[in-house]
């Protein structure tokens, strides 16, 4: 039985708040995003200043503790010395632990970053009510066709990252999971501009609402894990690095070189961590695009096209990225697969993904192309 959603007219004003709060919320985003990476430059001087205020929490520590009694104020101030001068030298080894590996809240105040997950929360309910009215307006679901799916998947990356941000210090991922959606924003403006209108009888169905819900959660899930991916890359050569400088390997300087030069990545949990945390999440979203894409998408095609499976384009890659996720959380749960291996096999699923709607929804003839592009 195919079902068919009641048309109504469109609410052109309504139309319009949806589209000036959908450019709201990209220049909120702009700006946190921009704020974001102020924060990530600034981190030596966030570094040097947390340091100091352990090395500083050390020392009266140790004075209430008595350390150093006997000797008076001579024993204090060589201790003092001791641990102040320690985070200032390195000598390629990190004197303190600035960032929990479980990303718990660690008490290190960045001022520039919270403001920036402040200014995340604005952008994400700017974005929500551009998102709610112009599914309003149109009186049907607002993720029909590119524009409408490019912004509703970027409103679920920042409710996702910012969820996240409730339990976890993910403060770290701002630059690139903001950054993701500014780019989502603005590829869902400028190449898919697209009027609030009605839609294919095929999208006037209620199963659009679970289909096209349950993968954008997914995606959001898979955006966060291909950011820790990235950041789990670029932290194990800065700790392979770090290793070599500390046995005395690194005759030419270039460890030590790469050690000074991603100093933010102190701020960062380490490269186990972010990769476990990368596997977790990354699970979950696996089950959600089982759910979505593959399993409500063959009862919808069944409805519709009186098949499960045809091997339209569409289908095929929502398949190939299954495959890919599928065999990614195997390799890693069984064949060991972790560490670069297991980062890659996550980073190709996501750009999987990126190929699926930004190429195959466009340029490949099927029936998935609802890109919502003029003829």
């Amino acid at each position: 039985m195919t079902f068919m959603l009641t048309l109504r007219p469109i609410d052109e004003q309504l139309a319009e708040y949806s589209e000036l709060f959908m450019l709201i919320a990209a220049s909120i985003y702009t700006i946190a995003f921009i704020a974001f990476t102020i924060d990530m430059v600034r981190s030596s001087a966030t570094i040097r200043r947390v340091e100091a205020e352990l090395a500083t929490e050390r020392d009266r520590e140790s004075a209430m503790a008595g350390v150093g009694a006997a000797g008076s104020g001579s024993g204090g101030a060589g201790t003092g010395g001791s641990e102040g001068g320690g985070p200032e030298s390195g000598g390629g080894v990190e004197p303190v632990e600035l960032v929990d590996d479980e990303m718990a809240y660690t008490g290190t105040k960045r001022p520039i970053a919270n403001v920036a997950v402040a200014l995340t929360v604005v952008a994400a309910l700017a974005h929500a009510f551009a998102v709610i009215t112009r599914g309003i307006a149109a009186n049907r679901v607002p993720w029909a066709n590119m524009f409408e799916f490019l912004t509703s998947a970027a409103l679920i990356v920042s409710l996702v990252y910012l969820v996240a941000l409730i339990r976890r210090d993910l403060r770290f991922l701002g630059v690139f999971a903001v950054g993701l959606v500014v780019i989502m924003m603005v590829g869902a403006t400028i190449g898919f501009p697209t009027p609030v209108g009605h839609v294919q009888p095929a999208l006037q169905n209620p199963w659009i609402w679970i289909h096209v819900s349950l993968a954008a959660i997914a995606i959001g899930l898979f955006a966060l894990t291909f950011a820790m991916n990235i950041l789990q890359l670029i932290q194990q050569r800065r700790e392979r690095a770090m290793t070599a400088a500390g046995r005395g390997e690194d005759a030419d300087g270039e460890a030590s070189s790469r050690v000074s030069r991603w100093q933010f990545l102190r701020l960062v949990p380490s490269s186990v961590a972010l990769e476990n945390w990368a596997y977790r999440i990354n699970a979950i979203g696996f089950v959600f695009w089982t759910m979505g894409p593959l399993i409500t998408g063959a009862i919808w095609a069944e409805e519709t096209w009186g098949r499960y499976w045809g091997w339209d384009t569409k289908e095929v890659w929502t398949f190939v990225i299954w495959v890919v996720y599928a065999g990614y959380l195997h390799a890693r749960a069984t064949r060991g697969w972790t560490g670069n291996r297991s980062a890659w096999l996550s980073i190709i699923g996501f750009a999987c993904i990126i190929f699926n709607y930004a190429v195959v929804n466009v340029y490949f003839p099927g029936l998935h192309s609802y890109a919502g592009l003029p003829e």
